[in-house]
């Protein structure tokens, strides 16, 4: 069977764990943190990038950050997953879809504006696989309109727009390092900003609410309950594991891309065939090869296929049921303007095995069958 994923594993990742129990402090903000959050902020050139439990908690925290109170309005492509929403929810947000567009299934800067109330308070891009919004015209919207910019980066570690490092454009970026992306630590992820004033509340809100990093700092002789908090901090062993992946990865890009570029190369012949499209990296973008996938004619088209996959023993799956369309989006948010392309592309788009140890092997025997499926 070929899977669709694996988390990636590059040799280093049960030395750090041990060395991290050896040490004995497993709790969190121990050298594997530290260094995980360095590393980040060197490497994209970002003032500080906090180690959390999830994206979706760092979503969370950029949420509490930037002040979204009840009946605030949030701008977001329906086409994510559903964290990107539910932490915007979660302090009482009113979510305002708009549509994405055709080329690489971001949020279609061109229907922000038209989606704009005096209730609106922040505008959320989602790098989709790895790909930039066009985020020169959603940095001067929010300029103009004063609102805060949440880059939804899960999918754009180690991915960048004009020399920019995705997820340090915005006000605040939101990382991911699940057990399906790039770089893993099972679950995990990063919160980033530039601006120094979110750096003490960050970290009380990642502190239960208290300014135990202070403490752990010396700057202060006990910590207190400050403010509102929850438990945002990931485990030592956690991040002992992702800090091997960061050693590594310029190697896991190499392999990711020689995946994506021979998908891309063998599927040619069925582009110019019109059967199905390929992925479309604009000019101005460095992509991380997050995932390969392609768009088929219709939903008919993509379940047999699927089946067809399966039947030879390969792992292809969809992506995510717009937010719109589903009880939860229809309960919290609204669909701003016309679903010209959300849903269509939605039920067109497949996913191909794509992953750091998947054997180039199997890779041509997924490009193999996909050539000898005859029902486009």
């Amino acid at each position: 069977m070929i899977d669709f994923n694996r988390p990636a594993f590059t040799g280093r990742e049960m030395e750090y764990i041990k060395d991290a129990v050896d040490r004995g402090m497993l709790c969190g903000d121990g050298l594997y943190t530290r260094k995980c959050s360095a590393w980040l902020q060197e490497h994209f050139h970002v003032k500080h990038a906090i180690m959390t439990t999830s994206c979706t908690h760092a979503l969370e925290m950029a949420a509490y950050l930037v002040d979204i109170q009840p009946g605030d309005e949030v701008i977001m492509p329906s086409y994510t997953f559903v964290s990107t929403a539910d932490a915007f929810v979660l302090r009482g947000a009113r979510i305002v879809f708009i549509d994405i567009r055709p080329d690489t299934m971001n949020m279609d800067e061109q229907l922000i504006e038209q989606a704009i109330t005096p209730r609106t308070r922040a505008i959320v891009p989602v790098h989709y696989a790895g790909v930039a919004c066009e985020m020169d015209t959603i940095m001067d919207i929010a300029s103009r309109h004063n609102l805060k910019v949440v880059e939804d980066a899960a999918q754009g570690v180690n991915a960048w727009y004009k020399g920019r490092a995705l997820g340090t454009i915005g006000d605040l970026g939101c990382y991911s390092f699940h057990e399906t992306k790039n770089y893993t630590m099972g679950e995990g992820g990063a919160l980033t900003f530039q601006n120094e004033e979110y750096l003490e509340r960050a970290e009380i809100l990642r502190e239960k609410g208290t300014d135990r990093s202070k403490f752990f700092r010396g700057q202060v002789d006990k910590y207190r309950w400050i403010d509102y908090g929850s438990s945002y901090l990931p485990s030592e062993l956690n991040t002992a594991y992702l800090y091997a992946q960061l050693e590594a990865a310029g190697q896991i890009d190499q392999k990711r891309r020689e995946i994506y570029n021979f998908y891309h190369e063998a599927l040619k012949p069925l582009a110019d065939a019109g059967k199905i499209e390929r992925p479309v990296i604009p000019a101005d973008c460095v992509d991380n090869c997050h995932m390969y996938f392609i768009r088929v004619r219709n939903l008919d088209v993509r379940t047999r296929l699927i089946r067809y996959l399966r039947e030879r023993d390969i792992c292809s799956v969809f992506h995510y049921v717009p937010l719109h369309s589903s009880p939860a989006g229809q309960k919290f948010g609204t669909f701003s303007g016309e679903d010209r392309y959300t849903t269509s592309l939605s039920e067109r788009l497949l996913r191909l095995p794509m992953f750091y140890n998947l054997p180039m092997e199997d890779a041509a025997k997924v490009a193999d069958a996909l050539l000898s499926f005859t029902e486009y």
